[in-house]
């Protein structure tokens, strides 16, 4: 069965048939950097790649953008905030593989190039920019009419990673803890199917005054993306953290990219933001196709010892972000992630429940 992503025309990654066949071409270009800097050390597939500049030093380099969030700040006029989501997705990338974040380029496609918009686009980049501790050395505006109705914003982050100390779970064993930290809300992800039920054709919903979320519809949709690099950093100087996972589009399956043969048994969540329970009543979605479509809460995993947990949730605390020990890895070849909660398990890419 179609989940409800799919439904609004949006294809996931496996089904899109062409995309492996991209992914081979694409990897012949690895060896073109054989015996010199800038050889990939990761295959496609993970948070961001490193490429090997020499000397155990490591450039980590993840692309994203912000996605139909755009068309949400579109219908309201309001453009502040989508920087900071694009600073976001790619930062939280970055900092996954152990690196840290230092520079992001952007590329902003639009049908008109409108003052007041890019300033305000401008406003946010520099305030993602603030939070992550990077700069935004260059980047390129393409007027291109005839092909964006509206305005794309995508950036290209890059990071510093000694090769020794880059991240990507494998030394993660059973009986390592799972901690999660909270999202601001529904970051970056899913707002196809959130306007879709929440919205339809009546964009005028989103200046309604919503009791249960205690703003407008488009204030909710439109909170950035949380940045989690001082989190990270701090992780990675005071704890033993063994991975760092940033929970987008797939939800908790994101937990199974790493690279070790390891499951995932999330024990206790909190209480879901309740955008999430509007989207779901809305739109009659299933609890699988939630939690395979947004981060219900949680937008930031780490795993770390059992020994380490209280000093990464006072690290969480140190930062600001509410943070809870959610679950456990178990010895699983297959990966499989079991949200207990919820009653869901992985299975073939997809959540069912049981």
């Amino acid at each position: 069965m179609r989940s409800a992503y799919s439904r609004t025309g949006v294809q996931t990654t496996e089904e899109l048939a062409g995309f492996p066949r991209m992914l081979d071409v694409l990897r012949g270009t690895f060896a073109l950097r054989d015996g010199i800097a800038g050889k990939p050390c990761l295959d496609f597939g993970y948070y961001a790649n490193v490429l090997d500049l020499g000397n155990n030093v490591g450039l980590a380099i993840s692309t994203d953008g912000v996605g139909t969030k755009i068309m949400v700040a579109e219908a309201m006029r309001k453009y502040d905030t989508i920087g900071i989501d694009c600073i976001a997705m790619n930062v939280n990338d970055v900092i996954c593989v152990g690196a840290e974040p230092i520079a992001m380029t952007d590329y902003v496609a639009v049908q008109d190039a409108d003052p007041e918009m890019l300033s305000q686009l401008a406003v946010g980049l520099k305030r993602g920019a603030e939070l992550a501790k990077i700069s935004i050395p260059g980047g390129e505006i393409a007027q291109l009419r005839e092909l964006v109705n509206g305005i794309d914003v995508v950036g290209t982050c890059v990071g510093l990673v000694a090769i020794d100390r880059i991240i990507t779970g494998e030394r993660v064993q059973a009986g390592d803890a799972v901690v999660g930290f909270a999202s601001s809300g529904i970051h970056s992800n899913g707002l196809t199917l959130a306007r879709e039920v929440l919205l339809g054709e009546q964009t005028s919903r989103l200046f309604a005054h919503v009791p249960e979320l205690g703003r407008t519809l488009g204030e909710e949709l439109l909170e950035p993306t949380r940045i989690y690099v001082d989190l990270a950093m701090r992780l990675i100087a005071d704890t033993d953290v063994r991975a760092m996972m940033h929970i987008t589009g797939d939800g908790f399956l994101n937990l199974s990219r790493l690279n070790a043969p390891i499951g995932f048994r999330i024990e206790q969540l909190p209480e879901a933001p309740a955008v999430f329970g509007m989207i779901a009543g809305a739109g009659k979605i299933s609890a699988a196709d939630m939690y395979l479509t947004y981060n219900m809460g949680i937008g930031f995993c780490a795993i770390v010892p059992e020994a380490d947990v209280e000093r990464a949730l006072a690290i969480a605390r140190e930062c600001e972000i509410p943070a809870w020990r959610i679950g456990t890895c178990t010895d699983d070849p297959e990966r499989i992630v079991d949200i207990v909660p919820a009653r869901l398990r992985s299975l073939g890419g997809h959540l069912e429940s049981y």
